[in-house]
């Protein structure tokens, strides 16, 4: 039985709609980031090539797992909206730092700040809207309907940065958009400060910081269904990493123009936005739509390893990314489904942890073998982990119930 059907809903102190009001528009203004779509290319101006980019992104995702258990146990017994406003710190000065970067170690500085960013802000905002459904409506059966909406909230403003970061980067140049953005991490942070968090991770009796470890570790190994549940999550975690990290790097190779990078971005965060939107509605608990699924991942995957059209490489970086997306929403339900609110932060940033723990030593071969041979060898790296994906996916609709 799922724990969130055992809580019974407490009274309202604003509702549903006006408490989430704040967080979606911290969304929205923590998703305005002007320098990402341009990000890859200035790198390559300050001194980046495909190898020093894949060590940057393994010297972030290294961190981000320690990050990762630090956030979540302390956003489980302190404050979640507090380690939501420490995110936005996090991400204000990696911003600062990476618009006045001019060589490649300073700029793995901010990288490595992003990634603090990163780390405080995912799992905690996933954990935060589930204990805010279940503490106005007593289950979590809204929980991928809201979270959805984050996540299209969040798309929008990626859409209109990646557009507009990309007609600034031409206008102005790619560092001003960097200087551009931080008015609006100042702007999240006033209205994540007005946010009113749900209390039950607090409801419980409070026990010591190494029991509190203990059980969010044992809930994450020792119960049977929630590991063919974090392995789908952490799978999919990581390839939708590598698409943001690497997805431009064919463009780079296929010497697209400064224009097209700005529609390209803005094309694939919009896969946050439809993701969101439909998460629920594909059935991945039925076998189906778990089998199309997967066959269209892998498809997206084999164009990626041999097309050297821009249309279709992004029409498969697209379908890729968006099924990601449903993948990661559906697996995420039933992990807060398995768990209670008192470790909920500590046990899905704990499952994001090890993706990242995955993630540092593919980036840093992937980057490598880019380097060496080429982005479209390295694409069959993408296409084995899809395939591991898909099998991850498969077992956890053995192990879950039909809905």
């Amino acid at each position: 039985m799922s724990n969130a059907v055992a809580i019974a809903p407490v009274e309202p102190c604003l509702g549903l709609r006006q408490r989430m009001l704040p967080l979606w528009v911290g969304t929205f203004l923590q998703g305005f980031a002007l320098w990402v779509p341009v990000e890859k290319l200035f790198m390559s101006g300050i001194g980046f090539d495909a190898a020093t980019i894949g060590v940057m992104v393994g010297a972030y995702a290294a961190l981000v797992p320690f990050a990762e258990v630090v956030s979540g146990v302390l956003a489980d017994r302190w404050s979640r909206r507090g380690v939501l406003m420490l995110a936005g710190v996090a991400m204000l000065l990696s911003v600062f730092v990476g618009a006045v970067s001019w060589n490649v170690p300073t700029y793995v500085v901010a990288a490595l700040l992003f990634g603090v960013y990163f780390a405080m802000y995912s799992g905690t905002v996933e954990a935060v809207v589930y204990d805010l459904v279940l503490e106005e409506t007593g289950d979590g059966e809204r929980y991928e309907r809201e979270i959805g909406r984050v996540r299209f909230v969040e798309s929008v403003a990626l859409v209109a940065s990646a557009l507009a970061g990309g007609w600034l980067a031409s206008v102005l140049s790619t560092r001003a958009t960097y200087f551009l953005t931080l008015p609006f991490v100042v702007l999240y942070l006033v209205a994540i400060s007005r946010f009113c968090e749900p209390r039950l991770h607090q409801a419980g009796e409070r026990t010591s910081l190494r029991q509190h470890v203990t059980i969010a570790y044992r809930a994450i190994t020792h119960r049977g269904r929630l590991v063919p549940i974090a392995a789908a999550s952490i799978m999919a975690a990581m390839i939708l990493q590598a698409m943001f990290e690497f997805g431009p790097l064919w463009l780079i190779t296929l010497d697209a123009s400064a224009v097209y990078y700005g529609p390209f971005w803005a094309l694939l965060v919009a896969t946050l936005g439809a993701g969101g939107l439909l998460a629920g509605r594909l059935r991945l608990d039925r076998p189906v739509p778990v089998a199309i699924v997967v066959l269209v991942m892998l498809a997206a995957c084999l164009t990626l390893t041999s097309s050297r059209d821009l249309a279709a490489l992004t029409i498969a970086m697209v379908a890729l990314t968006f099924l990601l997306v449903v993948i990661g929403i559906h697996v995420s339900r039933l992990m807060h489904d398995a768990v209670p609110s008192t470790i909920r932060t500590g046990v899905a940033s704990g499952i994001s942890a090890v993706s990242w723990l995955v993630f540092t030593p593919f980036a840093l071969v992937f980057g490598a073998v880019s380097k060496q041979f080429g982005v479209y060898v390295s694409g069959w790296m993408l296409t084995g982990a899809v395939a591991l994906a898909g099998a991850a996916l498969v077992w956890v609709r053995q192990h879950a119930p039909l809905r």
